[in-house]
């Protein structure tokens, strides 16, 4: 399975921007997304971006606000996060999977999380 690494997360204000990152061990053919898990809520999909780079999926909480995207030479997927909010803080972690079904119910690897904290 692909080792996943995210770093990027840390603490910003309401209405701030940061990026995640998640470096994959290998290139690979995965999909890949991001979910997040708050205090004493279940982690939920935020977003997620095939293998090609061609297609991207969002959570309603992200439209409008984070991009994701892929650069292949680098085996990294991002996630641009704007216009945060105190609701945004969370744990994100960055997933792959060889389906686009699997990877938002059960992706194949997980990634060990980077902290993203938003202050009112």
């Amino acid at each position: 399975q692909v080792q996943l690494v995210e770093s990027g997360g840390g603490l910003v204000q309401a209405g701030g921007s940061l990026r995640l990152s998640c470096a994959a061990s290998e290139r690979t053919f995965y999909h890949m997304g991001w979910f997040r898990q708050a205090p004493g809520k279940e982690r939920e999909f935020v977003a997620a971006i095939t293998w090609s780079g061609g297609s991207t999926n969002y959570a309603d909480s992200a439209k409008g606000r984070f991009t994701i995207s892929r650069e292949y030479a680098k085996n990294t997927v991002y996630l641009q996060m704007n216009s945060l909010k105190p609701e945004d803080t969370a744990v994100y972690y960055c997933a792959a999977a060889r389906t686009m079904p699997r990877l938002t119910t059960t992706p194949d690897s997980w990634g060990q999380g980077t902290q993203v904290t938003v202050s009112s």
